[in-house]
């Protein structure tokens, strides 16, 4: 049987210390004319090595941000986690992008400057990375998640691939139940080779980090395994110009 447990009431708000030498990279998106139908969610999990230099650490929350220059990029924030609660796997920081394609989410995998800012500024300061990515069908509302706006992604393991509709199912269906979430996508990873075995994920977006404790979590027999972790845009940044 699936059910949802309740969140924690006593949210850790995100260390400021890595925003302090550059106040403006957290949060970057372009926006279009039109909202898009459906799009595609790319979420990348990383933990910084406890030896890191936290100006090594900013410069990559800086470069991530600064992706948002790339054509194919609809919106894209990067920064530390408030929160990471899972068995096995500490995720420090956080990459949350959304594009109108699987080709455009290619393209930027691609890009040349994409694949020197992991090369430069990523891979010498995190010892372990996991990504995921879905399809989010018949989306509505804001592409962007606006600053002092909170999220909870949550990465789900199934023990048998029968149980993926069910699981998916409660997951889309926690909108409609829980009023403090704003926006809500879920759907099936379909990039396998990098997602640790996850095959479900989704996030829910609500007003402000506390809100968060009104959410609870998906907990069901029919799950091997749980990541559950929350994330805060800073309320300080400006959000970025519209791009038409």
């Amino acid at each position: 049987m699936l059910r949802v447990r309740p969140a924690s009431l006593s949210l850790h708000s995100p260390s400021p210390s890595l925003f302090l030498r550059n106040p403006r990279a957290p949060f970057s998106v372009r926006m279009s004319s039109s909202a898009p139908s459906q799009i595609i969610e790319h979420v990348v999990l990383l933990k910084a090595k406890p030896s890191a230099d936290p100006s090594a650490v900013n410069d990559m929350i800086r470069n991530l941000n600064g992706l948002a220059t790339l054509d194919s990029v609809l919106h894209i924030s990067a920064g530390p986690v408030s929160r990471c609660r899972s068995a096995a796997l500490a995720f420090t920081h956080m990459l949350h992008s959304r594009y109108r394609s699987k080709s455009d989410l290619d393209s930027y995998t691609g890009d040349p400057v994409h694949v020197a800012v992991v090369a430069g500024y990523v891979k010498p300061v995190v010892d372990d990375v996991m990504a995921v990515d879905w399809v989010a069908e018949d989306f509505s509302g804001p592409v962007a998640v606006p600053p002092g706006a909170a999220l909870r992604l949550t990465v789900m393991k199934v023990k048998d691939e029968s149980v993926k509709g069910e699981v998916l199912g409660i997951a889309r269906g926690m909108e409609g139940k829980f009023d403090a979430i704003e926006q809500l996508t879920a759907g099936e990873n379909f990039s396998p080779e990098r997602s640790k075995g996850f095959s479900i994920a989704s996030i829910a977006v609500v007003k402000e980090l506390e809100a968060l404790g009104a959410v609870p979590e998906v907990v069901s027999e029919h799950l091997d395994d749980v990541v559950v972790l929350d994330y805060a845009v800073p309320a300080s940044v400006p959000a970025a110009a519209a791009r038409l």
